[in-house]
């Protein structure tokens, strides 16, 4: 039997994922919109064997959003572009299932994973912040249950239209002239609470069937929905032990919906710190957090708080009233409310907010060892990178890689063409074939 292996995804983000990264000496200033640099990161990514590149996304900005955030590519867009560059590796962007169509995100998708030939996947979002309804549907917003029984909902529509076309329905003979069998060709005619959609789609699966189906539901609900229609979750504990725990639950979650545990994979969101040695690790960090102003920080911050005005509030006092201004005490927000209640100052909140401390810091060995003990303690079925810094992609993947391929925790070679090949995950079958398959056995 072989031995279980890490997978890995790397979040691209251009600017990077802080108030600052962008400051940087050796940062390029325009790289959320700069497609040579994300093709560099693209092809060195394939070149280092990673199964993912992730593209993140948001419907709303103002003028204290993070650098990344004001400026940057749309994922299907870019995604699509670097599909015609690389050969194995995933493409994985965000979508929002509260302010979209299914018909076309299934298409969307569907057309990125015939382009890449089944290299797709799709992270579902819900869209969580207030103002995001300003920029859709009139202003009009869906409270937090709502939304994910309109993401359930929109997810069966898009996966019935994913099964528009049984895999052999386009025969394509010259001679004869026909070019596809009508009785696998399938309307969804989807009459629901939230959409109505007829179908079929106009696009043929490709080889992997479906689209990977990434999640980040991190509240009751959230889980639920991700233990019932995700593939992999995206995932952000603290600690060792918050891992073991959040993992175990999506797996116990996954088995009530008549799934198996290992349908499910979990990638705890990490932002590796590499030196060569400990203290290197340690002046690469500062270098990025000593260019974040406490202005700046307080901005990026505000985000989490409804963009709150918290410019007003002393800083060097315990911000515990900040707590009513939280818009949704659910997933990321819990984290805020901890470290209030824990009485932290707004210094320190906003601070390392905005530059926060990743515990996979140091040398190359203790980053594998960190990623090691998290593996084989049951907290990840792999990690999804943010890269720190400049440096931080090619640290981690000249570096790090290397330590867990020696120790057999990566591949040296992929083992499929496709995502789902390369997951582990298995190939949906059409919903159609499988109920003729049922009714002639």
């Amino acid at each position: 039997m072989s031995r279980r292996k890490i997978k890995l995804a790397v979040n691209l983000r251009g600017a990077g994922g802080s108030m600052s990264e962008w400051r940087h000496p050796d940062s390029q200033a325009d790289a959320s919109v700069n497609f040579e640099l994300y093709k560099q990161w693209a092809q060195k990514a394939e070149a280092a064997l990673l199964d993912v590149i992730f593209i993140a996304d948001g419907l709303y900005i103002t003028e204290q959003s993070m650098p990344h955030f004001l400026n940057r590519f749309e994922p299907v867009s870019l995604l699509s572009a670097l599909a015609a560059v690389t050969s194995n590796i995933g493409l994985v962007g965000t979508l929002s299932s509260t302010y979209s169509e299914p018909f076309t995100v299934a298409r969307q998708f569907a057309t990125l994973d015939k382009i890449s030939g089944g290299r797709a996947g799709w992270n579902v979002v819900t869209s969580g912040l207030l103002d995001e309804a300003a920029n859709n549907y009139n202003g009009k917003s869906v409270e937090h249950d709502a939304k994910y029984e309109l993401a359930t909902e929109y997810l069966e529509v898009t996966k019935g239209l994913w099964d528009s076309w049984e895999d052999d329905a386009f025969v394509r003979d010259k001679q004869s002239g026909v070019f596809f069998d009508p009785a696998k060709m399938h309307a969804l005619n989807h009459k629901g609470k939230y959409f109505s959609v007829k179908g079929p789609l106009n696009i043929d699966r490709s080889p992997q069937g479906q689209p990977v189906i990434f999640q980040a539901g991190l509240s009751e609900t959230g889980r639920n929905f991700a233990a019932q229609v995700a593939d992999a979750i995206y995932a952000i504990p603290q600690t060792l032990e918050e891992g073991v725990a959040f993992r175990e639950d999506l797996r116990r979650r996954a088995v009530t919906f008549s799934r198996s545990a290992d349908d499910i994979l979990v990638f705890p969101n990490i932002s590796p710190v590499v030196g060569k040695t400990a203290e290197e690790a340690e002046q690469k960090y500062q270098s990025i957090a000593s260019l974040v102003t406490i202005e700046h920080a307080l901005n990026y911050t505000s985000r989490f708080f409804n963009h709150h005005d918290l410019t007003q509030y002393p800083l060097d006092e315990p911000a515990l009233n900040l707590i009513d201004f939280i818009p949704d005490q659910q997933g990321t927000f819990k984290n805020f409310t901890a470290d209030l209640l824990s009485g932290k100052t707004l210094r320190q909140l906003a601070l390392e907010a905005a530059t926060p401390r990743s515990p996979f810091m140091g040398t190359a060995e203790q980053v594998a060892d960190k990623m090691q003990e998290w593996f084989e303690a049951g907290a990840a079925d792999g990690f999804m990178l943010v890269q720190f810094g400049p440096f931080g992609l090619d640290d981690f993947l000249n570096e790090v890689v290397p330590v867990l391929q020696e120790r057999g925790l990566f591949r040296t070679e992929y083992e499929s063409s496709t995502l789902r090949g390369n997951l582990g995950l298995k190939v949906p079958e059409n919903r159609y074939a499988k109920e003729n398959r049922t009714v002639n056995n």
